[in-house]
């Protein structure tokens, strides 16, 4: 299988390392923008989950279908039950005595040792090999009891084609207790990343030619063998529709509880160029922006939007975000540049204007706030660990409060109750 080689090359260049930073599969982006984000938002459904089951006396059990090496897990234990204050502790939405089971399923034997070496002395974690293109695996369905949890992370499902998603959802709507939590994660179909696919009809079903080429120094992909594979792309309206089908064969009741776009400012392959020339490479300057003294140029954040014609639906969003990411990252040069380090007050400030988004006016007024309180400190580059870190931050929150969760990110993320 073209996909199970993709992948089997990328752990073999050593860059599916568990590292962080600037570059790499675990680089500052994934770690502190998109994880986080998919966190926020499964927040209150998990929250609700644990806390019930808590009620019962039970304990969670969880399955990762797609795990591969194990990502999944951290992701969902690093889930927090609020945003917390200065004054309190962290608390995970899953502690560990609060789990079960984790049970990860996947067919690439390569990641799954990879897997293994991680998690290997967990206990509660196990790994099984199988192909979920024909459903649930039995050793899934005959084998093991219902799971609390059923989910997948960083576009498993667009593996797979609308009749084998339809399989895989009733499959779990099936094995499930009489109530569950599922989360899918498609590939969104209306990122800018791969813009030169929108045209294809949205009544017949998509699947990219996906290369894994993020992985190489810019200089290393025109020459490097990058393995492709079939991605499906997706937007809600389908999602919606493979949802339905499964509830009609299961015959069991699945609410949608939300659907948010992941990565449309960050987006993998922004800086690849792969699928759209005209792309803004991004996702560099961001990972600099969370790097500890490490200063970043803030124009290289700065997106001229070339939209493509015939989709104005799409390029009205795209306008509308990017230059409202452009006058946040203006607001916040401009604030640098007029703020005396000496008398700790700036010599003039931007008018924030009544008709911005709400969203944009609150992360002006954030960015004025750190700025006027830490700009004064003369020490451990204030600007490079600081300020410029919650600019990432304010960037990410624009991108979650602005997203329209029908297809515009990288990812395209549905959470649902199975109810019985």
């Amino acid at each position: 299988m073209s996909e199970k080689k993709a992948y089997t090359q990328a752990f073999h260049t050593g860059k599916y390392d568990k590292a962080t930073g600037l570059l790499g599969k675990y680089d500052n982006v994934r770690r502190f923008w998109e994880d986080q984000v998919t966190a926020i938002f499964l927040r209150p459904a998990l929250n609700e989950l644990v806390e019930n089951k808590s009620k019962r006396l039970e304990r969670v059990r969880i399955l990762d279908l797609g795990c591969g090496s194990g990502d999944g897990y951290d992701l969902i234990m690093g889930v927090t039950t609020k945003d917390p204050g200065i004054y309190e502790y962290i608390t995970e939405a899953v502690t560990e005595d609060m789990l079960k089971d984790y049970v990860g399923v996947d067919i690439n034997e390569d990641l799954l040792k990879q897997a293994e070496e991680y998690y290997g002395g967990n206990p509660k974690m196990r790994f099984i090999q199988g192909d979920l293109s024909n459903g649930l695996i039995p050793e899934i369905m005959n084998d093991e009891p219902p799971f609390d949890f059923y989910f997948n992370s960083f576009g498993t499902l667009s593996h797979f084609n609308n009749d084998q998603s339809v399989k895989i959802i009733a499959d779990i709507c099936k094995h499930a207790p009489e109530r569950a939590l599922f989360m899918g994660d498609w590939l969104g179909r209306y990122t800018i990343e791969w813009q030169d696919l929108w045209h294809h009809p949205l009544d017949q079903e998509y699947f990219m030619d996906y290369r894994i080429s993020y992985i190489y120094p810019e200089e290393e992909r025109a020459t490097a063998d990058v393995a492709s594979f079939a991605l499906k792309l997706v937007c809600q309206d389908e999602i919606t529709e493979i949802i339905q089908r499964a509830s009609q064969e299961s015959g069991v009741e699945i609410k949608p509880l939300t659907f948010f776009d992941r990565s449309i400012f960050i987006g993998r392959h922004l800086d690849t160029g792969d699928y759209n020339k005209n792309c803004p490479k991004l996702r560099g300057p961001v990972n600099a922006l969370f790097e500890n003294y490490v200063r970043t140029d803030l124009e290289t954040l700065l997106v001229d939007y070339v939209p493509r014609q015939g989709f104005d639906h799409i390029n009205n969003f795209f306008e509308m975000f990017f230059m409202s990411t452009n006058a946040l990252i203006k607001y916040t040069m401009h604030l640098l540049g007029e703020y005396d380090c000496d008398t700790a007050e700036f010599c003039s400030v931007p008018e924030i204007l009544p008709f911005y988004p709400a969203p944009l006016k609150e992360a002006m007024e954030t960015m004025r706030k750190v700025v006027e309180g830490v700009g004064w400190l003369k020490w451990g580059d204030v600007r490079a660990n600081v300020i410029e870190v919650v600019l990432g931050f304010a960037l990410r929150k624009l991108e979650m409060e602005l997203q329209p969760g029908t297809g515009m990110g990288h990812g395209l993320v549905g959470i649902f109750v199975i109810r019985k």
